[in-house]
């Protein structure tokens, strides 16, 4: 792992230091970890839309939050 770090740090790599490349990493596993929730959140609220009208149910803020956190 070493060796492929230092190829992609210095004058041949596309970072200036390891601290740089690190922080990308980071930042885009931040971005893959957000993109992969919303992509959760979305299937769930097409689920949701399409059920029949006939299956929704009123539930107050306090169920709604008692139901996710079970």
């Amino acid at each position: 792992m070493s060796d492929f770090v230092a190829s992609n740090v210095g004058d041949d790599g596309s970072y200036e230091n390891v601290s740089e490349y690190v922080r990308d990493l980071i930042r885009r596993d931040k971005e893959r970890a957000e993109v992969e929730a919303y992509n959760r959140l979305r299937a769930e609220l097409t689920h949701a839309f399409a059920a029949p009208e006939v299956t929704y149910k009123p539930l107050t803020a306090s169920e709604v939050i008692a139901r996710n956190r079970g």
